[in-house]
């Protein structure tokens, strides 16, 4: 006599979902005996039913569950077998509620030091931070920042405007790190506005990144997203007057 091979088979109940083995040689009340520790459900208040691939649901019942055996049914790997509790829900143990239990929480230290858990894993494994090839944070933003840069066709000598106001218009002057802005990295554009309506006059923290020493401050550092590349001649004043 051919044995049937195991059926692996998505157990799904409100309390869990997980994968299990089932023998197509097992009667349904058998195979309810085994889901209960697995559900916390009991086989008197089972009501199974099999979800197959075409979301085709098929009961799992019979009126001799006991000489009904799973060969009758058509069982296919990774099917779902759906456990529905019928007890009313104030008979049912909530294993999901967890709010009254007291939890042991490892501290850092001791888990960092722990051989076998999944930190552990991944540090000899080399991935995620401890990846000595993967990119550092730092090396993440600067990177986006020199993206945005090339994306824009930002280069020294080009026209611009900075942040959408048609008035700020300039050139280019700098495009690089400025280390004297604190807390910051990546890419900086230093534009020489047409207009003295900037914060410095190409230097800044005692170091000069464009130009000679000005009292006219017509000098900006801006991130990259703030720059318009484009035809933005120097505007002329006589343009918009009237004739008199």
């Amino acid at each position: 006599m051919t044995t049937l091979a195991d059926v692996p088979l998505i157990i799904v109940s409100d309390n869990a979902s997980s994968e299990r083995r089932i023998t197509p040689a097992w009667s349904i009340d058998h195979l309810k005996t085994k889901l209960e520790p697995i559900t916390g459900v009991p086989p008197s208040s089972q009501r199974l039913s099999l979800k197959t691939a075409g979301n085709q649901v098929i009961p799992i019942e019979a009126a001799d569950e006991e000489n009904t055996y799973l060969a009758s049914f058509p069982l296919a790997p990774y099917a779902e077998l759906h456990v529905r509790d019928t007890r009313p829900p104030g008979a049912r143990p909530n294993f999901t509620d967890t709010s009254g239990v007291e939890k042991y929480v490892m501290p850092e230290d001791e888990y960092e030091k722990k051989s076998n858990s999944v930190l552990a894993w991944k540090k000899a494994q080399k991935l995620g931070r401890f990846d000595p090839n993967a990119p550092s944070q730092e090396q993440a933003k600067r990177a986006a920042f020199a993206q945005e840069v090339e994306e824009r066709g930002i280069a020294v000598g080009r026209r611009c405007r900075v942040g959408g106001d048609d008035t700020r218009r300039g050139v280019v002057m700098y495009v690089g790190e400025v280390k004297e802005i604190p807390g910051t990295i990546g890419a900086w554009v230093g534009i020489k506005l047409d207009e003295p309506a900037g914060k410095n006059d190409g230097s800044i923290g005692g170091t000069r990144y464009w130009g000679e020493p000005s009292e006219l401050k017509n000098g900006v550092f801006v991130r990259p997203d703030r720059v318009e590349i484009g035809d933005f001649p120097v505007l002329d004043d006589l343009e918009d007057m009237e004739e008199l």
